[in-house]
């Protein structure tokens, strides 16, 4: 289980390349570079470099050439792995994606005893958002104008993880351990509670909640519900 945000950055930042490397071979038909070890490391620039312009002037203001100008890559070679923005939309949802479901079924399926497995699943998911803040906002803020196959997506991949949740509630549920409860409802209510941590982490930030402090805090309000 989950220590703590420190010790989960840590951990996560050793395999950020290993997430990198399946987007890379989820996508080799879209990109023609084929040594690995150099797409992969353009890989990072490039989604690095959009997030950092979306968030700065927004998705749809930026060019290509912003890209190339902030990444450092040349028109040439950015085309070898993009053909166009909507390649770009399509490169960073399969890395954010990618990530969140391992990261959540890798710390819930450590976890046996189902409180445990709930407080773990929600530190999972908090801990990333403040980790990758900038895809989890990108990916908020543009859903609603996705093209049509990643609109699908994005709506497939948070059902998704809202059903990691509903799993362990309804577990729970069936284990004695909760109260019967509409468990659907209460996936989508934590899936709300954790969107608003990095939708509007000023607010937060001005309170001097930390996202340890935030993370038992949705622990005890989804409980005393459940319990």
């Amino acid at each position: 289980m989950i220590e703590n945000y420190e010790a989960f950055r840590n951990e996560l930042s050793m395999s950020k390349e290993d997430v990198v490397r399946e987007v890379y071979r989820q996508n080799k038909d879209r990109i023609s570079i084929k040594k690995e070890a150099t797409a992969i490391r353009n890989l990072i620039r490039i989604i690095e470099s959009t997030l950092r312009l979306a968030n700065s002037k927004g998705f749809h203001a930026m060019t290509l050439r912003d890209l190339c100008s902030d990444s450092g890559m040349s028109m040439g070679g950015l085309y070898a792995y993009i053909r166009n923005k909507d390649d770009l939309i399509h490169l960073i949802q399969s890395h954010g994606f990618t990530i969140t479901r391992r990261t959540l079924l890798h710390y819930t399926g450590e976890v046996d005893e189902v409180r445990d497995k709930l407080f773990s699943a929600i530190k999972a998911h908090l801990y990333l958002s403040e980790l990758m803040r900038a895809w989890f906002y990108f990916s908020y803020m543009e859903a609603k104008s996705l093209p049509a196959p990643e609109k699908r997506d994005a709506v497939a991949i948070e059902l998704e993880i809202e059903d990691i949740f509903l799993g362990v509630i309804e577990d729970g549920i069936e284990a004695g351990v909760y109260r019967p409860r509409n468990a659907r409802l209460v996936a989508s209510m934590i899936k709300a509670l954790l969107q608003d941590w990095y939708l509007k982490r000023r607010k937060y930030r001005d309170q001097n909640v930390a996202v340890d402090d935030y993370a038992a805090f949705v622990r005890d309000v989804i409980e005393s519900y459940l319990l």
